[in-house]
């Protein structure tokens, strides 16, 4: 697993043994981050801020560090991934420009800073999309015009609290990206 584009391009990255943390495949991060920044959505990373839930590797957000991103947050449960997490930020030097939580996405409390866009990546078939984008309102995690992407397993229904809008839908091999926004922001 590599970086795939940005200041960052080609490095390499550590993910943990087994199978219970499950990285974004390099296609799929490469397809989800050219419809970002060039495609359908057009956001501008730049000196954007970045929440990493269900961070696992960081992959996710250490690609948006690599494409401009001023500051990514990631929460990271387990213990084994959060050991990886904390290599793969030290390996690329991006030690000061990141955070880590270690806890739980679905119980976030009050936000460090809002994010502009965040990258949720949760264990599939699980149920945690709506209680983690319920942590997310509940604490004041996203930035007016928020952009949230969720990836699950291809063939999963999407369970979305109403406060949140699909605007798109894309199917990457064995993964779905949900991409969406607060409907009424608090």
């Amino acid at each position: 697993m590599r970086i795939v584009a940005g200041r960052h391009r080609g490095a390499r990255l550590e993910a943990p043994p087994g199978e219970f943390t499950r990285p974004t495949s390099d296609r799929a991060r490469q397809a989800l981050f050219d419809t970002l920044t060039g495609g359908r959505f057009d956001i501008d990373l730049n000196d954007a801020v970045v929440l990493d839930l269900f961070a696992g590797t960081g992959a996710l957000g250490l690609e948006a560090l690599s494409r401009g991103a001023a500051r990514a947050i990631f929460v990271e449960k387990d213990r084994t991934a959060l050991a990886v997490l904390n290599r793969n930020i030290a390996h690329l030097k991006a030690g000061d420009r990141t955070l880590v939580l270690p806890q739980d996405a679905t119980t976030l409390g009050r936000a460090r800073e809002p994010a502009a866009l965040v990258l949720m990546d949760p264990p599939y078939r699980q149920g945690l999309v709506s209680p983690a984008l319920q942590a997310l309102l509940a604490g004041g995690w996203l930035a007016p015009d928020a952009l949230i992407v969720v990836e699950q397993a291809k063939d999963d229904i999407p369970d979305l609290p109403p406060e949140f809008a699909l605007l798109d839908d894309r199917r990457y091999g064995a993964a779905r990206f949900l991409f969406l926004r607060q409907t009424v922001p608090a």
